[in-house]
């Protein structure tokens, strides 16, 4: 499970939210990595290799535009993300095809 980092002073103002932003203030305890402060990202944070890129359900994120496009994906590896473009009479049809081939739709 990848760390949340939070912004520098999150807690101090509301205002700044907990969205990561880079401490880059010249006198930043932060900054400087000093023991008691929120951690920042590094190279060792990094998602394996094996993992990196994949959607949290551990399959391969692939965009489809029709059905046609739904019939190329490899059920055991990949799932289908239905683009924001078609239209709702299509989108029930490619439910329906993916149903029926076993293939994992992640926006229903």
């Amino acid at each position: 499970m990848k760390k949340k980092f939070k912004r520098q002073e999150y807690a101090r103002y509301k205002k700044l939210g907990q969205k990561w932003r880079r401490a880059r203030g010249k006198t930043s305890k932060m900054r400087r990595y000093e023991k008691g402060k929120p951690a920042m990202p590094t190279v060792g944070y990094g998602s394996p290799k094996a993992t990196r890129g994949l959607h949290p359900s551990g399959y391969q994120d692939i965009l489809v535009c029709n059905v046609k496009e739904l019939e190329n994906l490899d059920p055991s590896i990949q799932g289908g993300r239905i683009s924001s473009t078609v239209g709702k009479r299509k989108k029930e049809m490619m439910l329906l095809k993916a149903k029926e081939l076993g293939i994992k739709i992640f926006n229903k």
